[in-house]
């Protein structure tokens, strides 16, 4: 239990690996995932380390594989995922791996290229025979033309140009050439004007759209095309407008100048086409029949190739040994995990076949550590709120378990709607209930996951708001009347002092009801708020007063808790003097000041009832009063008696706490500094892995700016180096922020008072704009609008109330736990233990 509040222990250990048993050893520390390699060779270039041409090798099989999965996606076709784990390759099936992977690359490759070349070579023939066919279209309309225009000598001339040239009259002197061709359709226009403006308007052309888009065989995309055809006359203009016609790209295919040939033509392409579209089929079954083959077994593929790609790296950390048979890795690993550890290498030294065992030795170091806070499904989304802020230092308290509490009930402060926690708690057991499909499905948008990912925050965020809208007595903005009221109006009617008479009935618009006369009140509501407080008019100065005096409350109990979390981390660290001259005359300056408050506050809800309510004294007042000693006001009764002296007493006791704060720390440290320099004691060590640092040594880094800066295994030459100044400054920047950020701290958590009134009114707002007007309408047709409006302000609730007034509310919590509660005793000055793990790609991340 106790590494859920502080950071598992580490230790950096030596592992002597036999060569041949390497590989099946690190692939045994990879399942296991508990181990950090530390890189032995930081200036060996990459490409001069041993295994680098076995990474080149996986790294090719990995080009191949993404490049059939690839065509994989592009087919179309689902990619199993059984969820299978295998095993990892030994070294020596690493050729068979190639081979396979190569074979299916070649076969792709070669149907690829036979399928493209057989798709231009039916883009082709299609296009001829589009040609073809609008090329005699355009005859047919040509020949009607002139045998309608033949009696106008004009139009004979003009039409002319558009019959075939061998029906041209054998005396008449001209003769036309064409070209038909196919180019795209958005050209046409621009492919016009050139050809007008190049030729000077003496070519004539014809164009007409292809219904079917055809397919692009390179990009395998639909491309509208038009059929054209253009007459001009010599070689000159013949030679412009096939250049032209290159230009824009367009496909020119020869076209037969008789009818007779054109159509023997146009049979001989439809057989063609008919005899490639059969051979275009049995290439795309065989194609299909291969890539269905590859997507079964792809993802094992996959997890093999990356799991020995990763093997490999690891073992370009390592240091080999001169005789070259036995390689030396270090590793920083949990003191917990050590055996586990040990199995795992025996296990790859037995799969290995190797007799020699592997060896694992613990090491004596100065380093720091990195922080490993182990993590299961539920505290893993808050341990990452508090990694978000700063990982913390090695063995400190972790602020995640207190977090799982903390954090969801500040949310619920500011989003308390027993209605809207109820959603939000739906929203999130759905997403608990169906983890494992969600986890299955490997969703690829990143919102959700990030979302998903968060369940449990959201589950704990929904419960929380649902207590708290029920203590506010608030659900889509109207109250639950739970426990009736523990309000009356009946006495108003027979008190002769408040008699309620017929005439005051008819002519005030508002009146107030006495708590003072019997009957009227009868006592505190059994639980939350009354639900009477929802038609009254002051309901807001009532609970803007209650609800800003419990985030002054609720924030002082959390910053106290912080201050106090401190505490523990000097025990365990054995810093006595950051205990007696940080510590205590902090939570004294905290308690004698705004404990205080609580305290009076606390004191004020429970001395005044509702007969001595009205005399209640101004607490903000009494307050300011004594920071300025002023006591003499005669309007402003004293609460309690012997106030005065009791206040006096504790503002001198948190006017004490700021020299003790600031002055005696450097004092004391310049005397252990004086002390140690006439001794000549000048063996000082960084921290020891598994206990903490020493009082002098923790003050000595802290304070002392050491050059440390020896390598491994070397004792470190140090020359204390004391700067009085520097101490000073630092303890004044600490004290100033502390006892400042105590009043400003105690401000922002305000926000809690502030959020929630926000959210009380924007839903108030919201049923009294939207649902109101379905409610309203009485007749038949009202119950028909009711169904929209409900559906206009269930849409609004989730969009503005939910999501919007929710990320508010979550990231207001968030600043509370970074700001106002970590910076009490959080360093968070650490770096994460990352361990090599095949667990990202036996989950599929295989980009991770």
């Amino acid at each position: 239990m106790g590494e859920l509040f502080r950071s598992e222990e580490m230790t950096l250990a030596q592992l002597f690996l036999q060569s041949e048993a390497a590989y099946c050893c690190v692939s045994e520390l990879g399942e296991l995932g508990k181990v950090q390699f530390r890189d032995l060779n930081p200036d060996v270039n990459v490409f001069q380390r041993k295994f680098v041409n076995e990474v080149r090798r996986c790294e090719e099989m990995d080009r191949k594989l993404r490049f059939v999965e690839k065509e994989i996606k592009k087919a179309g076709i689902p990619i199993l995922d059984t969820g299978e784990n295998p095993e990892v390759p030994f070294p020596r099936d690493m050729i068979d791996l190639e081979a396979n992977f190569e074979k299916i690359e070649n076969e792709l490759k070669e149907i690829n290229t036979n399928q493209e070349a057989l798709k231009r070579n039916f883009l082709e023939l299609t296009e001829l025979k589009y040609i073809l066919r609008k090329t005699q279209q355009f005859f047919d309309e040509a020949q009607l033309h002139h045998h309608q225009q033949m009696a106008d000598p004009d139009l004979l001339e003009e039409s002319s140009s558009l019959l075939e040239p061998s029906e041209i009259g054998r005396g008449t002197p001209l003769r036309l050439g064409f070209v038909a061709g196919v180019i795209n359709r958005e050209r046409i226009p621009t492919f016009e004007r050139m050809l007008w403006r190049v030729c000077r308007g003496n070519v004539f052309l014809r164009q007409a759209e292809i219904e079917n888009p055809l397919e692009d065989p390179v990009t395998g995309d639909s491309v509208h095309k038009s059929v054209f055809i253009i007459f001009f006359q010599g070689d000159q203009l013949k030679n412009r407008v096939k250049k032209i016609c290159e230009g824009f790209r367009a496909s020119l295919y020869p076209c037969p100048e008789t009818p007779q040939e054109r159509k023997e033509m146009a049979a001989g392409v439809n057989t063609r086409i008919d005899d490639l579209q059969m051979v275009l089929n049995q290439t795309e079954d065989h194609r299909q029949r291969v890539l269905q083959a590859a997507a079964k077994t792809i993802r094992v593929w996959f997890i093999k190739v990356r799991k020995m790609k990763a093997i490999y790296h690891t073992l370009n950390l390592c240091n080999i040994d001169v005789t070259q048979k036995c390689l030396i890795a270090e590793v920083w690993c949990p003191v917990v995990d050590l055996d586990s550890i040990q199995f795992a290498l025996r296990r790859g030294t037995e799969h290995s076949g190797s007799t020699v065992p592997s060896i694992l030795n613990r090491m004596q170091t100065n380093q720091t550590p990195p922080t490993y806070n182990k993590t299961n499904k539920f505290t893993y989304g808050f341990q990452n709120i508090v990694d978000a802020y700063g990982i913390s230092s090695y063995r400190e308290i972790n602020p995640a378990p207190y977090t799982i509490i903390t954090f969801p009930f500040l949310f619920a402060v500011m989003f308390g709607d027993f209605g809207h926690g109820i959603l939000m708690t739906l929203i999130a057991v759905w997403m608990v209930l169906r983890e494992s499909r969600i986890l299955s499905q490997k969703n690829d948008n990143e919102l959700f996951n990030m979302i998903f990912s968060g369940r449990y925050i959201i589950l704990l965020m929904g419960l929380f708001s649902t207590y708290t809208g029920l203590i506010y007595n608030d659900c889509f903005s109207k109250a639950l009347n739970l426990f009736g009221s523990s309000w009356s109006v009946r006495p108003m009617f027979t008190d002769p002092k408040a008699n309620w008479t017929d005439d005051l009935l008819k002519h005030a618009s508002v009146l107030q009801l006495d708590p003072n006369i019997t009957g009227v009140f009868n006592g505190p509501y059994p639980f939350g708020i009354d639900p009477i407080w929802s038609i009254a008019s002051n309901k807001l100065t009532f609970l803007n007063s209650f609800k800003m005096k419990m985030s002054v409350i609720l924030g002082i109990i959390h910053m106290i808790f912080g201050v106090t979390l401190s505490l523990l981390n000097y025990i365990y660290f054995k810093k006595p003097l950051n205990i007696y001259l940080g510590f205590i005359p902090e939570i004294i300056f905290m308690c004698s000041l705004f404990g205080y408050l609580v305290i009076l506050i606390i004191y004020k809800w429970c001395a005044y009832d509702a007969a001595t309510s009205m005399t209640a004294p101004s607490l903000l007042i009494h307050f300011i009063n004594m920071f300025l000693f002023s006591y003499n006001d005669p309007t402003l009764p004293m609460l309690y008696s012997g106030q005065v002296g009791l206040q006096c007493f504790l503002v001198v006791c948190a006017l004490i706490c700021v020299p003790w704060m600031l002055v005696v720390k450097p004092v004391i440290l310049r005397h252990q500094y004086l002390r140690r320099k006439h001794l000549g004691t000048h063996n000082f060590g960084g921290i020891r892995v598994g206990n903490g640092p020493t009082e002098e040594d923790a003050e000595i880094i802290q304070h002392d700016q050491l050059s440390m800066h020896s390598e491994e295994g070397e004792e470190p030459a140090v020359e204390e180096v004391f700067d009085f100044g520097d101490t000073v400054v630092h303890q004044a920047i600490h004290t100033i922020e502390y006892c400042l950020g105590c009043i400003s701290n105690t401000a922002s958590y305000l926000r809690l008072w502030a959020l929630s009134l926000a959210h009380a009114q924007l839903s108030e707002v919201l049923w009294t704009m939207v649902m109101h007007i379905g409610l309203h309408v009485r007749s038949f047709g009202g119950s028909i609008l009711l169904v929209f409006v409900f559906a206009a302000f269930a849409t609004l609730t989730i969009a503005i109330l939910l999501i919007m007034e929710g990320l508010s509310a979550f990231l207001h919590a968030l600043r509370l736990h970074w700001v106002e509660f970590q910076n009490k005793f959080y360093i968070g000055t650490g770096f994460k233990f990352l361990p090599f793990s095949f667990e990202s790609i036996r989950e599929g991340r295989f980009d991770d």
